[in-house]
């Protein structure tokens, strides 16, 4: 098993303390830092080079949306989970934008979390748990409109199925799924797999992908 390595960024002691405790639970996973807010994280980040790091968002004076560029800067392979009380539209967008890999609600259980640290290991999944209002509403611009096999293909894409395995369980060829695909990626504007899958969930066109309890 490939032990993960694990900053928890959060402002007060005694939640850093508790989730120090819930993932040390596991044998797979090992928290090598705290850090109380974002320029103590980069300073552990550079030093250490965690797999992932466990980022609140809520902390008076925190911008977020910067502390996941710098971290990521200093350290690209780190994957950042965001772990916080606050949610909304432009908070998600702006954040999946700067490249996190997660966003978790304070209320998740001690498997959700650790399901979804061992997750962000595969480059193609984003994980999701958020309310239904943190998802952007209707502006009155067109929406996107994707076809019933097109929703299919994107339902499996965002649960990190291959093109293979796509073509499989929908009984296509694999060139009929690569086609779908560059089909969703122009009219969702996306560049990637993930970026597609992001863009559609922000959108309500498929459920967020989740982690299983």
């Amino acid at each position: 098993m490939t032990l993960r390595t694990i900053l928890i960024v959060d402002g007060h002691t005694l939640v850093r303390q508790g989730v120090r405790e819930i993932l040390e639970e596991d044998d797979g996973l090992k928290v090598v830092g705290e850090a109380g807010d974002g320029d103590e994280a980069l300073t552990v980040v550079a030093d250490l080079h965690p797999d992932v790091v466990l980022l609140e968002v809520g902390n008076p004076g925190q911008d977020a949306v910067t502390t996941v560029r710098r971290i990521r800067h200093h350290s690209p392979d780190t994957k950042v989970i965001i772990l916080s009380m606050q949610e909304g539209p432009e908070l998600l967008r702006a954040l999946l934008e700067a490249g996190i890999r997660g966003y978790l609600l304070k209320t998740v259980s001690r498997n959700e979390l650790v399901a979804a640290i061992r997750a962000v290991e595969d480059p193609e999944r984003i994980v999701l748990s958020v309310s239904r209002r943190s998802l952007p509403e209707d502006d009155g611009t067109q929406p996107v409109a994707l076809t019933e096999r097109e929703r299919q293909v994107l339902d499996l894409t965002a649960q990190a199925l291959t093109n293979r395995q796509i073509a499989n369980r929908l009984s296509l060829t694999e060139a009929t799924v690569k086609r779908h695909l560059r089909n969703i990626f122009a009219k969702l504007g996306a560049g990637s797999r993930l970026d597609a899958v992001n863009r559609a969930a922000l959108a309500g066109l498929i459920d967020p992908p989740r982690t299983k309890p």
